[in-house]
């Protein structure tokens, strides 16, 4: 007797954590939030984040090559569609890309000066 009752309200917690980790009433309209988390491995960088009517996209990092790859997933057909890949190691090499002012060769130049 004691052990049935231990189990079903073992059972009742794991429904009720259940219902609280799924997104029951998620909105598509909802304020985007990321989160970025290492893979299982520690390998792989991944960001889910939600997107326009039941999409969620999803960016994956490799920090090793230095390349990111960017899927949309349709909520409704839960097709997977690669949108973007890119080695970004060049990227980072620039001093300033799309910048606006003050760029930062001109923030180094005012520091300079104040020193």
């Amino acid at each position: 007797m004691k052990a049935a009752a231990v189990g079903a309200l073992l059972s009742a917690i794991l429904v009720v954590a259940a219902i609280g980790v799924y997104p029951w009433g998620a909105s598509a309209h909802a304020e985007p939030v990321s989160a970025w988390q290492p893979g299982l491995n520690g390998d792989l960088i991944t960001s889910v984040a939600p997107a326009a009517e039941n999409r969620q996209l999803v960016t994956i990092i490799d920090p090793k090559t230095r390349v990111m790859a960017v899927y949309l997933i349709e909520g409704a057909t839960g097709e997977v569609s690669l949108k973007s890949v890119r080695a970004f190691q060049w990227d980072l090499q620039l001093a300033e890309f799309n910048g606006t002012t003050p760029l930062p060769r001109e923030i180094r130049t005012l520091v300079e000066q104040h020193r």
